[in-house]
């Protein structure tokens, strides 16, 4: 039985290295269907056309275009246009626990945010450029340089978008939990095998998930599952028996009535009202 997912999973970052800045490259091509392991992906795109596709949402690129991509999440480019722009990618451990406590609060504000289209505030390219200034000639204090910067950035961004009045410090075994939930690969099934690896007690797990999102911890695990196997039905040519396989359901039988009764359709629907 094989347990690792054909959808090709990237790190573009050493196993030292914590961040990373860099120009979009100045080709149009089409990207396949990816995720990245263990980093966060800060996107502006000052010019370019196309489109960015992540999870299961196409976006049609409105320049200037900003993105915030968490680990695990899947997404790919067709560009039409050569992009003009800037890729930032850093680890959570690249933010000290301790020492920038405001940046991880503004990490966690920004929930379930993706995109924010034709980001017109000037100050958000000139961030990005200053960044990439600071990254190419460091000097002693480089690191703190680019922090000041991430938390202009972020708080432009809490700023910009509504957020809800959750106050996600009061529950952070959710975020904890999503956060592991998001680099399961496949998820496990169970609320409890989560709650072992979080060291407490699936009641618990629930409560919190309930108070932070409205959701149970057995919701989210399914909503996860369902996303993966999305993911695969469109991505890869694996047949649904396979995907049933990698996702570890018993059988395919019960895998399709699984999404079945969290979609309104079968596997196979799904897949044929795609690509008929």
């Amino acid at each position: 039985m094989t347990q690792t997912s054909p959808i090709t999973v990237k790190n573009k970052l050493e196993s030292k290295e914590y961040f990373k800045i860099s120009r979009f490259k100045p080709l149009i091509k089409k990207t396949k269907p990816h995720k990245h392991e263990g980093y966060f992906e800060l996107i502006f795109i000052d010019k370019g056309e196309g489109f960015h596709c992540i999870e299961t949402e196409k976006h049609q690129l409105k320049s200037p275009d900003f993105y915030f991509l968490k680990p695990g999440q899947m997404h790919f480019w067709q560009f039409t246009e050569i992009p003009v722009g800037y890729v930032m990618m850093f680890k959570e451990e690249f933010i000290d626990a301790v020492k920038e406590v405001k940046i991880l609060q503004q990490l966690t504000q920004m929930g379930e945010l993706t995109r924010i289209p034709t980001w017109g505030d000037s100050m958000v390219g000139k961030i990005f450029e200053d960044i990439l200034a600071v990254y190419q000639n460091p000097t002693p204090n480089a690191d703190d340089l680019i922090k000041g910067y991430l938390r202009v950035l972020f708080a432009k961004i809490a700023d910009y978008t509504i957020e809800s009045p959750q106050d996600s410090k009061e529950y952070p075994l959710c975020d904890r939990f999503l956060n592991l939930l998001s680099q399961q690969n496949p998820p496990l099934h169970r609320v409890a095998d989560y709650a072992d690896s979080l060291q407490t007690s699936p009641q618990n797990l629930n409560h919190a998930c309930k108070k932070k999102t409205g959701k149970s911890a057995s919701e989210h695990i399914s909503n996860q599952l369902i996303l993966e196997a999305k993911r695969n039905i469109l991505h890869t040519d694996l047949n649904i028996n396979q995907i049933a396989d990698l996702l570890q359901f018993n059988d395919a039988s019960y895998f399709v009535k699984f999404f079945k009764k969290h979609t309104g359709e079968t596997p196979y629907q799904y897949r044929g009202r795609y690509f008929g």
